[in-house]
């Protein structure tokens, strides 16, 4: 081993420094095999490793002095692998120190090009730039960097470090071309001292061009970009102060910004472009030309804000009426019914002066946009028979899903392997996952040799294959722990998997089969254990006496097994004599459709005829019908949560850990404790008991309920929930209602997706729906406001009846809550109140439904203009209309 590679090794990196400096161009790169061959061995192990953290500086060092070529000098010092522990900057400043300045000129802009992500040091590439005086990089990193160098430097202010900069134009503009500003936002800051008041100074110096900064201001706005990008932005436009002049010179900008921009900007825009309207700096046709745009904006705030405008330019110019108001009928189609009404005000005011028959058609096409409420006012005004604005209402409802046979199991080892690949790497649903499963059972039973040589590259990712890598309990300890079961599907894989890599022993497996009881029970412990334990026997039997099929495998996505299918199979396992598994069996007995009560019967006999204790369980079984346990509402703070009693149907005869299904559940006797944090496993869950989703709705009701009062995640199962099968009854429909108030719009989404497959099904009970969230609503578990945009969104899908039944049973208790209490209470029970009767009123207007609402007449006659006012005027007006011809 030679001098340097043994100061190298020994991470010794000034000796490496000094060593380098002494050799020629021909020497260096005669180091460079060793250096790169040391460089792969450190590869192997990982960087935090003391060994490692001692060499990497030094090979660091010794291979960027060693690359005589810009492209690989550049390569090796903003390698991936050395970026943790590279040698520090002044060392590499030596050891390159001899080279011309074009060579490290071309490092330097090489080094900036790579991405931010490399994490090449800034004062690395910026001493390479002064030192070869070359023309400075403005790429994302490099300016990136330049951004953290200047905020990091506390001893003038921001002013005076910008003041020093020698390349301070071409870098500030390169601000403007970051693709994200999201890592370096918080340095910006607001205010005085910040960046955006530091480059306005600079630009009132002279130091930089003033409208350079404004034409790249605006242009970043209209581009767009980062969702915080505006807050850097907009206020430097608005530190530039521009004249009049300078905004009249921008008028195609200022529609643009406020058609398409975020809320902030567009608000700016809009300011600008009212205050030129209002100068006699906007003429009509460009006002016009903004309105149309801004008018059909979702923020009702800035919508209103131009109907302002419009009517005060209506007001002052009777010449423009022919040209604005046509766009101000454009807002009749807003989702907003005060929009509408202030927009209908406008028309009504001004539509006299309309001498256009063209124009006044024009108008009269939109009204049928109106609610009802508005539309013979709207009639009135144009002259239009208001028979011909009606219309007659249709519900609309999605098609009910169906559900879609599972495929095959996969025939041959490689389609097996692939399978189980794809799920490892992104969750599947539940018939993927079953299909996968009983293609590694059937392979490990037909050719185990053949199974382990194809997964041969799946087996090759996980941590647990390599010997270098221990969970710091140990593997046996990770895939034997049964304290809180199985938790994920992919870790169900993972064990099949490490079984069948000899990586678990046989003990562990069979401990793992013999759980006891655990001290670490929830609610969901009865669901988990089932699916666990099946997992769990499928897994010791790949080890002693691999089964030749699983009997449980799903005829259905939505985990239902046909009752013919499982006859089959268990005449398949008394062909080979095989021993069927006790969990499976259970698994597939749960799992067999027996509400086709023809279909049932008929499997019934050809099971008993098969003359096995599994087919004469099976017949019997098959003779019974479904049963729900009995429940009872509990209230836990303000949940509104289900307990249920005891099932014995799910206990004789069931392996004990299956008996938990049967077990009656309580609300507070279940510890609190809980592992089942992984939301992905509820699917699997529900193919559980496919044709009894109310006792899977029943445990997950408390997860749903910390959708809305937690602010938690976790409503994507509901869908699922509503294309299972069985009665969907207190516990489904209160799963729906938690999910309808949830915090996040995902969550209600898919709420209002399960609202709408119960509903297409005719599972519906809207009434009972609508009477649990009044419960809810009253008792503050579900917000008015989130209700609202739910029922908002349900309504848009053309489900107006079926939105207007269940929201006209959930109002009588927030309106009640306004009437007879302390002030503080009732504003605390009109917050959002507005926002929903707005929906119901839509949703009554359009389904044209009639009737009373308890305490709406009260709310309606209070004194005030307020939302909440307004629209309980509304609806009860709508309720008490006739019926339109």
């Amino acid at each position: 081993m030679n001098e340097l590679m043994e100061a190298v090794r020994a991470g010794r990196t000034a000796e490496t420094l000094r060593l380098t400096a002494r050799l020629t161009d021909a020497e260096r790169r005669a180091r460079l095999a060793e250096l790169k061959e040391l460089r792969k061995e450190l590869r192997k192990t990982p960087a935090w490793e003391n060994r490692s953290m001692k060499v990497l500086p030094a090979l660091h060092l010794a291979g960027a002095a060693c690359h005589t070529g810009a492209a690989a000098a550049a390569a090796w010092i903003g390698a991936s692998d050395l970026r943790w522990n590279q040698a520090p900057t002044d060392a590499l400043l030596r050891a390159l120190e001899g080279r011309d300045t074009g060579w490290l000129a071309d490092v330097a802009h090489r080094l900036a090009q790579r991405p931010e992500s490399a994490g090449v040091r800034y004062d690395l590439m910026a001493a390479l730039v002064a030192r070869s005086g070359c023309e400075v990089p403005v790429t994302d990193p490099y300016v990136i960097g330049w951004v953290r160098h200047v905020g990091a430097g506390r001893c003038l202010n921001l002013v005076d470090r910008l003041r020093r900069e020698p390349h301070l134009a071409p870098l500030v503009g390169g601000l403007f071309t970051l693709k994200d500003l999201g890592e370096i936002r918080w340095l910006f800051g607001d205010g005085p001292g910040s960046w955006q008041s530091a480059l306005a100074a600079l630009a009132r110096e002279g130091l930089l061009d003033r409208a350079s900064l404004v034409d790249a201001c605006v242009a970043r706005l209209l581009r767009g970009g980062g969702p915080t990008d505006h807050r850097v932005f907009l206020p430097l436009l608005t530190e530039l102060a521009l004249t009049r002049e300078e905004q009249r010179a921008r008028i195609p900008d200022w529609t643009g910004l406020a058609r398409d921009a975020v809320s902030p900007v567009a608000s700016h825009a809009q300011a600008v472009l009212a205050g030129l309207a209002l100068d006699g700096g906007l003429s009509s046709r460009r006002l016009a030309e903004a309105s149309e745009g801004l008018l059909f904006r979702a923020e009702k705030k800035l919508v209103r804000a131009q109907l302002v405008l419009l009517g005060k330019v209506l007001s002052r110019d009777a010449g423009a009426t022919a040209e604005l108001l046509p766009v101000v009928a454009q807002a009749f189609g807003h989702e907003d019914s005060e929009v509408q009404e202030r927009a209908l005000k406008l028309v009504e005011r001004h539509a006299k002066r309309l001498d256009d028959s063209e124009a006044r058609d024009g108008l009269a096409c939109l009204v049928p946009q109106l609610v009802p409420a508005l539309r013979t006012r709207a009639a009135a005004v144009l002259g239009v028979a208001a028979g011909t604005v009606e219309e007659v209402y249709e519900e609309v409802l999605p098609p009910a899903p169906e559900p879609v046979r599972t495929a095959p199991a996969p025939r041959t080892a490689e389609e097996v392997a692939e399978e189980v690949g794809a799920l490892l790497a992104a969750d599947g649903d539940v018939a993927a996952f079953e299909r996968a499963l009983d293609g590694l059972v059937r392979r490990t039973h037909q050719d185990p040799e053949g199974l382990r040589a194809a997964l041969g590259p799946v087996l090759a990712t996980r941590w647990w294959t390599r010997t270098e890598q221990r969970h710091r309990y140990g593997r046996e300890h990770l895939f034997g722990n049964t304290r809180y079961g199985l938790l994920t599907a992919q870790e169900g894989l993972e064990l099949l998997l490490a079984t069948l890599h000899g990586v678990v022993s046989t003990h562990t497996l069979h401990e793992g089969m013999r759980r006891r009881t655990s001290e670490y029970e929830c609610v969901h412990s009865g669901l988990s254990r089932v699916f666990d334990a099946r997992l769990r026997e499928v897994a010791y039997r790949l080890r002693t006496d691999p089964m030749p099929l699983l009997l449980a495998t799903p005829s259905w996505s939505t985990g239902l097994l046909e009752p013919e299918e499982l006859v089959d199979r268990l005449a398949e396992y008394r062909r080979l004599d095989a021993r069927v598994g006790a969990a499976d069996f259970a698994q597939a007995l749960l799992r067999v459709r027996r509400d086709d009560r023809a279909a049932a019967e008929q499997a019934a006999r050809r099971a008993r005829a098969l003359g096995t204790p599994e087919g004469t369980r099976l017949a019997r079984w098959l003779a019974g019908v479904n049963t729900l346990p009995s429940s009872a509402r509990r209230t836990r703070g303000v949940r509104i949560l289900l307990e249920s009693t005891e099932l014995p149907e799910l206990q004789d005869g069931f392996p004990p850990e299956f008996q938990r299904l049967g077990r009656p559940t309580s609300v507070f006797a279940d510890r609190w404790h809980c592992a089942h944090w992984d939301r992905s496993i509820r699917g699997h869950w529900l193919a559980v008991l496919p044709e009894r989703r109310e006792m899977v709705a029943a445990r997950l009701l408390g997860d749903l309920a910390g959708t809305a009062v937690d602010d938690e995640r976790g409503a994507a199962v509901l869908p699922l929930l509503a294309e299972s099968g069985g009665e969907a009854g207190e516990a489904v429909h209160l799963c729906v209602a938690y999910g309808l108030g949830a915090r996040h719009a995902e969550d209600r989404l898919a709420a209002v997706d399960a609202l709408l497959v119960l509903a297409a099904r005719g599972e519906l009970d809207a009434a009972r729906l609508g009477a649990d969230l009044g419960e809810l609503v009253g008792r503050g578990a579900v917000k008015p406001q989130r209700l609202a945009d739910s029922a908002r969104t349900a309504a848009a899908t053309g489900a107006n009846a079926t939105m207007w039944e269940m929201l006209r049973h959930v109002l009588p208790v927030p309106l009640a809550g306004l009437t007879g209490a302390r002030p503080e209470a009732a504003a605390v029970a009109a917050r959002g109140l507005g926002d929903l009767l707005a929906v119901a009123a839509e949703c009554a207007e359009r389904s044209g439904a009639k009737g009373e609402v308890a305490h709406l007449a009260g709310t309606a006659a209070r004194r005030g203009s307020s939302r909440l006012v307004t629209q309980a005027r509304r609806l009860r007006d709508a309720l008490a209309e006739e019926v339109a011809a």
